[in-house]
């Protein structure tokens, strides 16, 4: 990647850079430059002064502009699912679907976009009223700040820019630190597109500065960030009066009854808790199983994870790849560790070599214990067994976080009881809450954030509702 920095339309070399060295390899795979508040305030007013062009263009031309991007992220789509594999470790075949997702949400906003409307108002439906012309519209908010982690550092980008710049409004991204060329060839697109609003687009690289410096100006008027609940808890506290929308932890959690089809109640369960290293926010981490099917179903679940192939990222059919960094492998082998001397016990021996972190099933595991009170982050799941739903219902509620549950059952009165008292954004029934389809709103409650994701609630975030009435 050039030492470059994009300022809409207009780069400006920069001499302070930092090396991207690939999880695998160790190589450097990237260099981008280092950004610091007053680089973050000139991309800011940059977009600000690009606000009146981005409102005043037509839908028609958003939407061309979107569109093209798709065309383009299809044409280059192996280079940027190459580079997704260099910069974070994603296996290639999850790195190419990656890419696929991404094309779908950009055209999915660009969709959505076109059917997007007010309503009228009845305004004498009241005694109070009276017979008027009355309807509401929405608006671009302005400026949004965008703020992405690197677990899906190109589509979780693109949940963030497609919704916005359809909608009419101008963006400063701030990518992950460690995958700056993702997101520079991804913005790219969009810059040099035909069919561009000028200066719709900045893209600022750096860590805490750029971002504190993003969330406390008065510019935005909306805040977009995927990532931590104490980086969020920040943000919330210095934001101020904006919107802001925040897509945080989790600590998804199933439940397999015993009218379940274990066959593929074990094979959804380990893609879902290793899928990606277990680097999701909706990675599968808890597993409350009946006590007469506990033994069955752990037995299952062990050897669909030993099916698991663990090698190089850039093989075709390598499920998992390395782990983000050091700090992260150290940690999930302390999780694991700690564990077992609370009494857990590993189905499959916990390995490490390097960044590698092998899949680990814990059975026996209880509800005291840290490895299901928190977020792991990593590719490790516990088998908790309990007497029925009625056991694992608050066990299940009994978490800080609040993202996806899912309930394995044939019992249709368990899955209406499950959608009514599971206490979460999004219930799956007969899948692993990993399950997301990028049309569907996603959020969370509780600490796993505000607000919702997916083209069509994201515009809606990222738009106010003006009313009218002609008297």
């Amino acid at each position: 990647m050039n030492a470059k920095i994009f300022f809409g339309s207009t780069e400006a070399t920069k001499e302070n850079l930092s090396e991207r060295k690939s999880p695998y390899s160790g190589k450097v795979v990237s260099t981008a430059p280092i950004c610091d508040e007053s680089d973050t305030k000139k991309a800011l007013k940059i977009a600000q002064n690009a606000t009146k062009d981005a409102k005043n263009s037509t839908l028609s031309q958003r939407c061309s502009w979107l569109l093209d991007v798709a065309k383009k992220l299809k044409e280059n789509k192996e280079d940027i699912a190459q580079t997704i594999t260099d910069e974070v470790g994603k296996p290639i075949a999850f790195a190419r679907v990656e890419v696929e997702r991404c094309i779908e949400t950009v055209t999915l906003s660009a969709e959505i976009m076109r059917t997007m409307h007010g309503e009228t108002i009845n305004t004498d439906a009241m005694a109070s009223g009276k017979k008027t012309i009355s309807f509401f519209r929405r608006e671009p908010v302005g400026v949004v700040a965008a703020i992405t982690p690197f677990n899906f550092p190109l589509n979780l980008v693109a949940h963030k820019l497609a919704p916005a710049l359809v909608a009419g409004n101008t963006v400063v991204l701030k990518p992950t630190p460690e995958a700056p060329l993702t997101a520079y060839k991804f913005a790219k697109l969009f810059i040099e597109s035909e069919f561009a609003i000028k200066d719709a687009l900045s893209v600022v690289y750096g860590d805490a500065e750029v971002g504190s410096t993003l969330v406390g100006s008065d510019i935005p008027r909306v805040i977009s960030f995927t990532g931590s609940v104490p980086v969020g808890n920040i943000i919330t506290k210095s934001a101020g009066i904006k919107k802001v929308g925040l897509e945080l932890g989790g600590n998804a959690a199933t439940y397999i009854s015993k009218s379940a089809d274990l066959d593929l109640a074990a094979s959804r369960c380990s893609l879902g808790a290793f899928v990606n290293s277990g680097q999701v926010c909706i990675s599968l981490q808890r597993i409350y199983v009946n006590a007469d099917i506990y033994d069955e179903f752990a037995l299952k679940m062990a050897e669909e994870t030993k099916k698991l192939k663990v090698g190089s990222p850039y093989d075709d059919d390598t499920f998992m790849g390395p782990l983000i960094d050091d700090e992260a492998c150290i940690r999930a082998m302390g999780w694991v560790q700690n564990a077992i001397e609370e009494g857990a016990k590993p189905l499959l021996e916990p390995k490490r070599d390097g960044r590698m972190f092998y899949p680990c099933v814990m059975a026996d595991v209880t509800d005291d214990m840290a490895i299901v009170c928190e977020e792991v982050f990593a590719p490790i799941v516990s088998l908790v067994k309990v007497d029925d739903f009625d056991d694992a219902l608050p066990r299940m509620n009994n978490s800080p976080y609040g993202l996806q549950f899912s309930v394995f059952t044939n019992d249709l009165a368990l899955t209406n009881r499950a959608i009514d008292e599971l206490d979460a954004g999004g219930i799956i029934i007969n899948d692993m809450p990993t399950l997301r389809f990028d049309i569907q709103p996603y959020g969370g409650v509780k600490l796993s954030g505000v607000g919702r994701e997916g083209p069509r609630f994201a515009i809606e975030e990222m738009t106010e509702i003006k009313s009218v009435v002609i008297c």
